[in-house]
């Protein structure tokens, strides 16, 4: 039960509205353990009144007691969320690139990099390390 109030006590005023009516049953079954045994009807014949506010007390504790456990719960709206568009997947590109080490080849990469060397056949990229013109 410490568990429950301590919840409780971290929610907003109109949030513990809610929280008290879930755990009504619970209080419902404590009050009915607790004015069940001032009711006791004594073995007596003639005191006929104290029977019917017995019965009177045990039909209200259980219509309280029934009442509060056989509520719906709500919970709140389910959120949509849109599933992801659909993954399309196209023909792979095709890149001409001229055999290697042709006169095609050398206007190819000195027409593609700045940097080109047609002695050694490689460029200098962007990291700063020669690479070969493919």
């Amino acid at each position: 039960m410490a568990r429950v109030r301590a919840s409780c006590s971290r929610r907003a005023l109109t949030a513990l509205w809610i929280c008290v009516m879930r755990y009504l049953h619970f209080v419902a079954a404590a009050a009915a353990l607790a004015t069940a045994p001032s009711f006791s009807v004594p073995a007596q014949a003639d005191h006929h009144g104290d029977a019917v506010l017995a019965g009177v007390a045990g039909f209200a504790v259980g219509t309280l007691f029934g009442n509060a456990t056989a509520r719906p719960r709500y919970y709140a709206a389910p959120v949509y969320v849109a599933p992801p568009p659909p993954v399309v997947y196209g023909p792979t590109p095709v890149y001409y690139a001229p055999a290697p080490w042709t006169p095609e080849w050398y206007a190819y990469c000195a027409r593609k990099y700045g940097s080109f060397d047609p002695n050694s056949g490689t460029f200098v990229g962007y990291d700063g390390y020669r690479h070969t013109c493919i």
